[in-house]
């Protein structure tokens, strides 16, 4: 089976690629220089010249600040190119799997969020995101929407990597405490749309719809800074860990909200295909493990989205 891989160049593109030829598919990895799903025109060239067997979309604008300002092209990237990828997929009748978010969310802390729980999203990144899914399912019936949290892995920038690298110079991290969610591996979200794919062609069709998947276990971001830490030190990635305080989101003011409660309920995709969930404590030293055996790479920190202050 041939797979496009839109947005091939991020942590979960990147991961799927991967994922893929493990299992022996052919992934044409297409990244924004080679594909800019904003352009119809190259969309249609793109399926016209490869002919995929089935399009997976992980690209998007993730910068949270900077959507606030930037609403021309984070509605470009994350609305209106999801909706060129399904009209395009719907006319050369192959399905479309997409990445989406919790930040469709309000964030209201309470129970695990469902798939069919009212999306409120606060800020100018997650109402792009939700105009992205509404594009899709309007337009494309044999759409798979994955949304997930907390995306941490080998590739890209990410809030472990961003950690790691501050772990080193600093003394002191300040990290916030009230804002919970379940911190997922890009790898393990790779291996979920693999999975479905394989199923897709083993069986020429699917449920089709939206699904939630995230790891079990949620924790605030501070207690998830003090796990990388721990591991880190474990591991001998770092020869000692700074002192991690918690701090409120309220002392640490961003111009974009943060949903204050990212936990998905996960029991649709595991009551439909069997998919179970890993915990994150179980995931992350195997990243860090990773981390520790690959040659350095240069990387930024995550844009925006990390929530932490430095003391050095």
């Amino acid at each position: 089976m041939k797979l496009l891989v839109c947005g091939a160049g991020g942590q979960v593109g990147q991961a799927l690629v991967v994922q893929a030829a493990s299992l022996g598919y052919q992934a044409i990895a297409m990244g924004h220089d080679a594909l800019d799903i904003t352009r119809s025109d190259q969309v249609d060239t793109a399926l016209a010249r490869h002919r995929p067997d089935l399009l997976i979309n992980a690209a998007a604008y993730t910068n949270l600040d900077h959507a606030e300002a930037e609403v021309a092209q984070a509605r470009a990237v994350n609305a209106r190119g999801p909706g060129n990828l399904a009209r395009a997929a719907a006319s050369f009748g192959i399905p479309l799997f997409h990445v989406s978010s919790d930040y469709v969310f309000s964030g209201a802390p309470g129970r695990p969020l469902r798939e069919t729980d009212p999306t409120e999203p606060t800020g100018v990144y997650g109402a792009t995101r939700l105009a992205g899914e509404q594009a899709i399912q309007t337009t494309h019936e044999q759409h798979l929407i994955l949304r997930t949290s907390w995306v941490y892995g080998l590739y890209g920038n990410n809030f472990v990597k961003t950690m790691l690298k501050l772990g080193g110079k600093a003394n002191e991290l300040f990290v916030v405490d009230d804002q919970i969610g379940c911190p997922t591996r890009a790898q393990s979200i790779a291996r979920v749309l693999v999975q479905l794919a394989h199923r897709y062609q083993l069986l020429g069709s699917l449920e089709w719809g939206t699904y939630h998947y995230c790891s079990r276990e949620p924790c605030s971001w501070h207690a998830f800074a003090v796990a990388i830490f721990e591991q880190a030190v474990r591991h001998g990635l770092l020869s000692r860990s700074p002192r991690v305080w918690p701090i409120s989101s309220e002392r640490l003011p961003r111009r974009a909200p943060r949903p204050a409660w990212s936990v998905l309920d996960c029991e649709r995709i595991e009551r439909t295909f069997g998919i179970v969930p890993r915990s994150w404590r179980n995931e992350l030293p195997h990243v860090i493990q990773l981390l520790g055996e690959l040659p350095a790479r240069p990387f930024h920190p995550a844009p925006s989205r990390v929530p932490y202050r430095v003391y050095r």
